[in-house]
C-alpha cells in the first residue's frame, strides 16, 4: 500500500520530490550517521575514550555500508532501527567500538536525526513562502487596481479593488515566515539524554559532550526533550496554519473561476473525461484538499504529546507516522500555490 504522496499516478498531483528527498530513508540514515560520528568525536574530545578512537570510529561510521535488510529486521524486532544500526557500526569500528553510541540511547539518535531533517524542511518551506510572498505582491502591483465584487457569506456585497482580495491572501505569509524562523532554534535541537533522560551515563560530562556535538551538527542544546514534544507539535501546528492560508487562497480562486462569476482567468486548467469544454481549477482545489488534510492530522500530533513516564514507544511512533505527511502536504501546497500564481492571467474587471 502506498500513500497519495508516492502513489504511481495520484503522486503526480500530490508528490513533491524535494520534500520526499529530505524525508527519504537515505537522508534519515545520513543524519543518524552524523549523530554517531559527532558523538564519537565528542567522547574523544572530552576524554571519555582514548585519544584517536573517536576519529577512527567516526571514519568507520561514515564509510560503513549498512545492511538494510538487517536494519529492517531489527526494527521489526526492537521497534526502532538504532540497536541494529549501532551493532553494525560497532562491528565496523573494531578496536574503536567503545566510541560508538556510548552513553546515548536510541531516541537520542532518532530525535537528533529529526532535528536535522526539520532544518532542511524549514529551509525549503521558507524559500517557497518567500517566493509566494513575492508572487502575490507582484500580482497586487500589476492587477490590484482593477474592480471586482466583494462577497460576504458567498453573496454579492459591495465593490472592492482586486488588491483588497489579494491582501487577504498575502497578509498571513509574512507572519508564517517570521513564526517559522522563531520555531527553528526550538526544533533544531540536539537530543542527548541517555537511557532514562538524565544523562547519567556521561558521569557528569553530559553538557561537555553535548556542547561539542551541538557545535559539530550546528544544532542548539535544549537538554532532554524525550517526552516533551511541545515544540514538535508547535511546528506541526504552524505547518497546518500555512496550509490553511493556502487553502483560503485556493478556495477563493476556485469560486472566482466559476462560470458566470469569471473573476479570474487561469491558464492550463484541468480537463474532464466527459465534458471537453471544462477547464477545472485543479491547483486551487488541491490547496483546499491539503489544508483540510493537515487540519485533520493536528489531532494526531496532539495525541502524540502524551508520553508515559521516561519514554513512550506508542506516542513516539505515532509522531513518525504523521509528521512527515504534514510536511509533505505543506511543501506540495506551497509549490502548487506558487504555480497557481503563475497561471493567473487576469483577475478582476478592467
Amino acid at each position: 500500500m502506498t500513500s497519495v504522496f508516492d502513489h504511481p499516478w495520484l503522486g503526480g498531483l500530490f508528490r513533491d520530490d524535494d520534500i520526499a528527498a529530505i524525508w527519504s530513508g537515505d537522508a534519515q540514515l545520513s543524519h543518524m550517521r552524523a549523530f554517531e560520528a559527532a558523538l564519537a568525536k565528542a567522547l574523544e574530545a572530552c576524554g571519555k575514550v582514548p585519544a584517536g578512537q573517536g576519529e577512527l570510529a567516526a571514519h568507520a561510521i561514515d564509510i560503513t555500508m549498512i545492511d538494510m535488510n538487517a536494519l529492517a529486521q531489527g526494527t521489526t524486532r526492537d521497534g526502532v532501527p538504532v540497536p541494529n544500526f549501532v551493532k553494525q557500526l560497532r562491528a565496523a569500528a573494531g578496536d574503536a567500538a567503545a566510541a560508538v553510541h556510548t552513553g546515548a540511547t536510541s531516541q537520542d539518535v532518532m530525535d537528533t536525526a529529526l532535528a536535522l531533517t526539520l532544518r532542511k524542511t524549514s529551509d525549503l518551506l521558507t524559500g517557497r513562502l518567500t517566493a509566494l510572498h513575492d508572487a502575490l505582491s507582484e500580482l497586487k502591483r500589476t492587477q490590484g487596481s482593477y474592480d471586482m465584487m466583494g462577497r460576504t457569506r458567498m453573496q454579492a456585497a459591495m465593490p472592492i479593488k482586486t488588491a483588497h482580495r489579494i491582501d487577504a491572501w498575502l497578509r498571513p505569509i509574512s507572519g508564517h515566515i517570521q513564526a517559522l524562523g522563531t520555531l527553528r532554534p526550538q526544533v533544531e535541537c540536539l537530543q542527548l539524554a541517555g537511557a532514562v533522560g538524565d544523562g547519567a551515563a556521561f558521569a557528569g560530562q553530559r553538557d561537555d559532550v553535548a556542547t561539542h556535538m551541538a557545535l559539530s551538527l550546528d544544532l542548539t542544546d535544549a537538554g532532554n526533550w524525550h517526552t516533551d514534544r511541545t515544540t514538535i507539535a508547535d511546528y506541526a501546528n504552524r505547518l497546518s496554519l500555512i496550509s490553511g492560508t493556502l487553502g483560503k487562497f485556493g478556495q477563493d480562486i476556485a469560486l472566482m473561476a466559476q462560470q458566470g462569476i469569471d473573476e479570474v482567468r487561469l491558464s492550463g486548467g484541468g480537463g474532464s473525461s466527459a465534458m471537453p469544454h471544462k477547464s477545472n481549477p485543479v491547483l486551487a482545489e488541491l490547496l483546499i484538499t491539503l489544508a483540510r488534510y493537515n487540519a485533520t492530522q493536528i489531532s494526531g500530533m496532539h495525541h502524540a504529546l502524551v508520553h508515559e513516564q521516561e519514554r513512550s514507544g506508542a506516542a513516539w511512533a505515532l509522531e513518525w507516522m504523521i509528521l512527515p505527511h504534514i510536511t509533505a502536504a505543506t511543501a506540495r501546497g506551497l509549490s502548487a500555490a506558487n504555480e497557481l500564481c503563475r497561471k493567473i492571467e487576469d483577475i478582476g474587471c478592467r
